[in-house]
């Protein structure tokens, strides 16, 4: 059965589709994105895929590794940003979250991994970021913090023209917080401080975004990206001036958005 969205709205460069349940959110998203690896595999090839590591993109990538015959192994996968000091083995670290909701299942042909334990920082941003340069980015798999971020450009940390690729991070209460509300910490203090994560332009330059934003929580954050100014106090309105991107909604995520 086709799932169709119950809303639609254009905001600038934006399209905005919200959906019943985060459920058929989530397979929209899949079948969209893999709509999208198929078109771009057939002109060459590889793929290079940046993916986002929260509760957010459960349903998403449960449907999206389950779907046959995708090319993953013509896939240069990336991952948006890593807590700094945390293992890859750790519950928390989003190197093991996509290993086990995507990357053991589907293999893609290479992976790219943030180490967030690296000695020197500074130079694992500089690689991260060479990486990035040698394979541009076709497609980013995003979503939205409750306090607008994407990736983890904060709201004091966000900068629309930002001359790097990747840097390092200070976290802001609202995101630390945000990682007790998700169930990946049990308390605000053993959340880290610090992050590595991709910058904006870096996240702006793919050619497809693809960001998905279930839950209640998310709804001021989706109110201020679809109405309020495009500035870097809400980043995550950066998406409006790009003009291949879709944010996917529920019901739960949109409430707060006037028909």
């Amino acid at each position: 059965m086709k799932i169709v969205p119950e809303r639609k709205l254009q905001v600038e460069g934006l399209r905005v589709e919200i959906y019943a349940d985060r459920c058929q959110m989530g397979a929209t998203v899949a079948l969209r994105v893999a709509a999208q690896m198929e078109r771009l595999l057939a002109n060459k090839a590889q793929l290079s895929m940046v993916f986002a590591a929260a509760p957010s993109q459960n349903e998403f990538l449960s449907i999206l590794s389950s779907l046959d015959g995708l090319p993953w192994d013509r896939v240069i996968a990336f991952h948006m940003d890593e807590y700094v000091g945390v293992t890859p083995e750790a519950p928390q670290s989003f190197r093991r979250y996509l290993k086990e909701h995507l990357f053991a299942k589907v293999r893609p042909g290479t992976v790219h991994l943030i180490r967030g334990e690296a000695g020197d920082l500074l130079a694992e941003c500089k690689r991260y970021t060479e990486l990035l340069k040698t394979y541009s980015v076709d497609i980013v798999c995003a979503g939205i913090g409750e306090n607008g971020h994407l990736a983890f450009n904060d709201p004091g940390v966000a900068d629309f023209a930002d001359r790097a690729t990747v840097k390092v991070v200070e976290l802001d209460e609202r995101c630390r917080a945000q990682q007790v509300h998700d169930g990946c910490f049990d308390h605000i203090d053993l959340v880290p401080r610090r992050a590595i994560t991709l910058t904006l332009p870096a996240l702006m330059a793919a050619q497809a975004i693809f960001c998905t934003v279930p839950g209640p929580r998310k709804a001021e954050a989706v109110k201020a990206t679809v109405t309020g100014p495009i500035e870097p106090s809400c980043p995550a309105t950066i998406l409006r001036q790009h003009n291949q991107a879709i944010l996917f909604l529920d019901r739960d995520s949109a409430r707060l958005i006037n028909a």
